[in-house]
This record gives C-alpha cells, sequence and structure tokens, in this order.
C-alpha cells in the first residue's frame, strides 16, 4: 500500500518547518533507508534529473554527514553537511543542516522522529532554523516538491530494500 497522501507541511512555530509522511514497511527498514549511504542515494535526490555522487554518514553522535547531488542537465551541483547531535537507532535522529550555497541564512536543527504503528512507520521530521526569514526562505524554496518526490521513490523502494539490510 501507498501513502503519497500522508505528505504533510507545516509550521508549528515561527521557526519550525515539520513534514511527515507514512511508510507500509517496519521501522527498522524506514530507519536504515534514511541512515545507510547506499540506500540514501538511491531515494533522497528530489525531482527527476539529480543523482547523488557522494553520500556520507558517521552515524554516532559527533558524526558528520554529507549529501552531494548533481543535476543531469547541466551539470550544476548542491551539497549540504551537519554533525549529528542525538542518535537514538530506529527512534530518533537529531542533525545540524547547512548548505554549502546557503539558501536560507544560518544553520537548521533537524529532528527526525521514526513513529511505527501495526507496520506502518511515520516520519516526522522538524526543521528548526535560526530566524522566521529563514524559515519562509526555506518555505518558498521548492523543497516540499522535491522531498515528496523522494518520498515517493523511497515507498517505491522499500521492498527491495528488505533484502538489502545489513
Amino acid at each position: 500500500m501507498f501513502f503519497p497522501d500522508s505528505f504533510k507541511v507545516s509550521t508549528p512555530s515561527d521557526r519550525e518547518i515539520q513534514v511527515s509522511r507514512d511508510f507500509d514497511a517496519p521501522k527498522r527498514l524506514v530507519f536504515d533507508a534514511f541512515t545507510k549511504p547506499e540506500l540514501i542515494r538511491r531515494w533522497l535526490l528530489g525531482p527527476p534529473g539529480w543523482t547523488m555522487p557522494r553520500c556520507e554518514v558517521d552515524l554516532q553522535v559527533g558524526g558528520v554527514y554529507r549529501y552531494v547531488w548533481r543535476c543531469e542537465h547541466d551539470g550544476s551541483q548542491m551539497a549540504v553537511g551537519g554533525a549529528f547531535r542525538e542518535v537514538i537507532p530506529l527512534e530518533r535522529l537529531v542533525a545540524t543542516e547547512k548548505f554549502d550555497d546557503a539558501w536560507y541564512p544560518g544553520e537548521a536543527l533537524d529532528t527526525t522522529l521514526f513513529i511505527e504503528t501495526r507496520g506502518i512507520t511515520r516520519t516526522l521530521i522538524t526543521v528548526l532554523y535560526e530566524s522566521r526569514e529563514a524559515r519562509d526562505t526555506a518555505r518558498r524554496s521548492g523543497m516540499e516538491r522535491g522531498m515528496a518526490a523522494g518520498y515517493d521513490r523511497l515507498e517505491a523502494l522499500l521492498p527491495a530494500f528488505t533484502g538489502e539490510r545489513t
């Protein structure tokens, strides 16, 4: 079963954007898809035409992550990185977020929760920006379209990921 209609974006405070999405998969599999580079680079691509030639994740408190995307059409790149502040396997990730070519001011703090109910896993991501201006800039960027496309891709790939768990 697919849940594209479960994709919701809200602004719970003047500095936050919250994104939720349900997946027809156990929490272990969804957590792996969010934390293992070999899986991340297959779904976290945004709209069609983008690849992820670089994906690094050191999943521990103080560890860093780095994603670099490349547009197949014009060769342009976009990159983001940060550090993990909290890692509770299968439950919660907290990490900083800063783009190389920042399109919003400052650094953001991402909190991702994984909540499973009867085999359906909801991801709930809250992004805390340094200011209302930064949040509003991010909201106007089209990030929602890219995230929705990535999540739809993830949902289609999750059955294949079952055999790739480590």
